[in-house]
């Protein structure tokens, strides 16, 4: 995991909401996929610190979080 990706990394990333965010909610987190890494930012604060995660770290949060 990594705190915060480079900003030319950032600029990069094509980032999306969660499906379960309704078009007006700015409440949710937003997901981009990059070459090595996924990254998990708050809407709410589009420039402020993002998370990056390796995607097998990924897929075991979410399989938990399912769970």
């Amino acid at each position: 995991m990594t705190a915060k990706p480079s900003s030319e990394d950032r600029a990069e990333l094509m980032w999306f909401k969660s499906s379960y965010s309704g078009a007006n909610d700015n409440d949710c987190v937003e997901v981009a996929v990059g070459p090595r890494m996924l990254h998990v930012r708050d809407s709410k604060d589009v420039d402020g610190s993002a998370l990056g995660f390796a995607p097998a770290a990924w897929t075991r949060f979410v399989a938990a979080a399912l769970a």
